[in-house]
């Protein structure tokens, strides 16, 4: 009986956690990898190698172009192989005949070489955001008036100055219509002064505040720092609606989610290396596997919200300047362009190994984060 009960708990932990996670993780990268592919079939780029996983191979077909689309056993990534390529990661050259340079990564022009690299990273972009504009056209969005109707003892928004009543107009020159623009602005904020415009009695008022950065535990989705303002919404009916968009506004809309979630992914990073963040907010694949676990419990929309914001995540990540991502080439290829002439192939060695040593790292540190995580809330 222990034995069935362990192998039902496994079958249970595999179907909430690991297969959600594989699935919308698979698709992620399968985008990715298809802006790799197409714009490079646009710019005259023989493709030798299309794999969605890596390792041993499970299946295989060759299209017409001779293209290899194959799966790997291990599905955490992918890659496009284009012809005349010494490897998978698009270093170096084999030694493929003059006639075929034209057909070789290599062989582009640095402005379509970079197109190419960028198309990967933009793919991403662009399924979260048609994600985010899908959602928004069938269920469209709850939005409350960007007005206080409370404010917090002792907060950094009672020392502000701020009132309840006031209607919050702009942050930091940025114009804020709804209660939610505003708490997405705050809980961003890194511990930075900001400026607030809010109207009270007809009068519009300029306010100073800085958001106490403050811990959170948000369970799965582990320990966050956030910015804390000390402001509740209204909670007159009169300031909460429910918003339905034409197309445009939705797909701005979606825009905007991608944008923000840039925007935060960004004020992280730069926040990481000035000191005011810490890495108790990173989350490895364990981590990712749980989000999407729990999330897909809860409805397969939440399921779909998820992918989206991953999907940005794994264009923004690939698009920061490490060698062997893709932001990594667009620097090689910034350089080629102001010099004039390629970067040496030993540089580009030096800087490849560099780029496996620090994403092994951040692998290695990202799962046994995850993994203390697991052990310290008992789960």
């Amino acid at each position: 009986m222990a034995l069935i009960q362990t192998l039902s708990d496994l079958l249970s932990w595999l179907g909430w956690y690991v297969v959600p996670f594989v699935i919308v993780l698979s698709a992620i990268v399968f985008i990715h990898e298809l802006g790799h592919y197409f714009v490079g079939r646009w710019c005259g780029v023989r493709i030798d190698t299309f794999s969605l996983g890596f390792g041993p191979e499970l299946a295989h077909r060759i299209d017409r172009h001779g293209t290899r689309w194959r799966v790997g056993a291990l599905p955490l990534g992918g890659y496009v192989k284009f012809y005349g390529d010494a490897n998978a990661a698009s270093v170096g050259a084999s030694d493929a005949p003059p006639v075929d340079r034209r057909v070789t990564l290599a062989g582009q022009p640095v402005g379509k070489r970079a197109a190419i690299v960028a198309a990967g990273p933009i793919a991403n972009f662009l399924l979260a955001f048609v994600i985010f504009s899908g959602m928004f056209m069938m269920f469209g969005r709850v939005e409350h008036q960007a007005r206080i109707g409370r404010v917090e003892v002792g907060s950094a928004a009672a020392g502000a100055g701020f009132q309840a009543g006031d209607l919050v107009k702009s942050i930091d020159g940025d114009p804020i219509t709804s209660f939610e623009g505003l708490q997405a602005s705050t809980l961003m904020s890194t511990g930075l002064p900001m400026t607030f415009v809010v109207e009270r009695m007809g009068q519009d008022v300029k306010l100073t505040a800085t958001p106490r950065v403050t811990v959170v535990d948000q369970g799965v989705f582990g320990k966050r720092r956030m910015g804390h303002l000390g402001l509740a919404s209204s909670a007159d009916p009169k300031d909460v609606k429910i918003v339905q968009c034409r197309p445009v506004e939705c797909t701005a809309w979606g825009a905007g989610q991608v944008w923000f979630i840039v925007k935060a992914s960004t004020a992280y990073v730069v926040g990481l290396f000035a000191g005011r963040e810490s890495t108790d907010q990173v989350s490895g694949l364990i981590g990712a596997a749980q989000m999407a676990g729990e999330l897909a419990k809860i409805s397969l929309w939440e399921l779909f919200s998820l992918a989206a914001w991953f999907s940005v995540s794994v264009g923004f990540m690939n698009l920061l300047p490490i060698p062997l991502l893709d932001g990594g080439h667009l620097v090689f290829y910034a350089c080629e362009a102001v010099l004039g002439r390629p970067v040496s192939e030993r540089m580009q060695e030096i800087g490849m190994r560099i780029g496996i040593a620090l994403v092994a790292l951040l692998l290695v540190f990202t799962t046994s984060h995850d993994i203390l995580r697991l052990v310290a809330s008992g789960n």
